[in-house]
């Protein structure tokens, strides 16, 4: 008996992270698809993901820079929408385009006395503008789950991480069973 249920927990340890894994790619792929509601399955997604692709290929090459510019300082001067659309517009740019700001990632000293560190991300390296020369800011996503925290510390305080962005985002988001952190420069 103690054999199958060994066979038991093996199985739930393949089956559960593939099983929903793929439940929660399909809830964000039907999700998309349902936001253009038509009778054939998938194709607002595929008009979602290629009229994307246009604009972008639009805004890159024929210089539409200075009219999203327009719309853009337009959108900034409305009061509750300006906060949504810039804090919307700064979160995507963090993860993709030119400017991305989950690329450098970072032990920080949170503790001298017991040498406590924690991994994060710096996302802002010089404070000098808003009167903190020397400080850095640092993202701390929380394990299992997508929120975190940012801490202001003192740039001293910070060692860099050798390794990729996704690997270190999978570290502390397993809580430290995923992934792996490199604290060596190859």
């Amino acid at each position: 008996m103690k054999k199958l249920f060994n066979y038991f927990l093996k199985g739930l340890l393949l089956i559960v992270p593939i099983f929903l894994s793929c439940y929660i790619l399909l809830l964000g792929i039907t999700w998309v698809d349902n936001i253009i509601p038509l009778e054939i399955p998938g194709l607002g997604l595929a008009i979602i993901i290629s009229a994307t692709t246009f604009f972008g290929y639009v805004a890159t090459f024929l210089f539409l820079e200075p009219l999203l510019l327009s719309a853009e300082k337009f959108i900034g001067k409305i009061p509750l929408v300006n906060i949504i659309y810039s804090s919307l517009k700064d979160f995507t740019a963090a993860f993709v385009g030119d400017k991305k700001k989950f690329n450098k990632a970072v032990l920080v000293v949170m503790n001298k006395n017991t040498n406590l560190m924690k991994p994060g991300f710096i996302t802002s390296e010089d404070l000098a503008n808003i009167g903190l020369p020397g400080m850095v800011v640092v993202y701390f996503p929380h394990s299992y789950n997508f929120s975190g925290n940012i801490f202001i510390v003192e740039s001293q305080n910070v060692k860099q991480i050798y390794s990729s962005s996704a690997d270190v985002m999978k570290f502390i988001v397993s809580g430290g069973i995923s992934g792996s952190i490199n604290m060596n420069k190859s």
